[in-house]
């Protein structure tokens, strides 16, 4: 495992991330509020249907800035494990994660197997919150 190769292409991809949080901070995606976007339309003659479109696409470009800014977040994690040389040791179960995983994502925090149980918790407890909430 290479570190200084390893360690580039983190820094690529957190340019990368970090110049589409700049670009959706451009189009004050997280700077107004859904009520001051609407009220700007206010003044216009709209139809509901271009009121909920305009609702659709903020609220998808909102959940997408997030989206991002989770990644930058993983890959900044990830940079900071390689400064500290535990990069590529599972956090759960403490063993090496398989090279070809840490290619393929980088930012990788667990080993395949801890990942699955992570991913299958995620789901066992959002599937308990959508039932409490019926």
């Amino acid at each position: 495992m290479d570190v200084n190769q390893i360690k580039a292409q983190l820094e690529n991809e957190k340019q990368r991330l970090e110049e589409l949080v700049e670009s959706f901070q451009a189009d004050d995606v997280s700077e107004l509020s859904e009520q001051q976007s609407i009220s700007e339309l206010s003044g216009i003659d709209q139809h509901q249907a271009d009121l909920g479109t305009e609702t659709f696409d903020r609220e998808r470009d909102l959940s997408i800035l997030e989206q991002v800014e989770a990644e930058l977040g993983y890959v900044e994690d990830a940079l900071e494990r390689l400064e500290q040389g535990n990069y590529g040791i599972c956090e759960a179960c403490g063993n090496p994660i398989d090279e070809e995983r840490l290619k393929a994502m980088p930012a990788s925090r667990f080993c395949i197997q801890d990942q699955a149980l992570a991913e299958q918790e995620a789901k066992l407890s959002t599937e308990g919150t959508i039932s409490d909430q019926g």
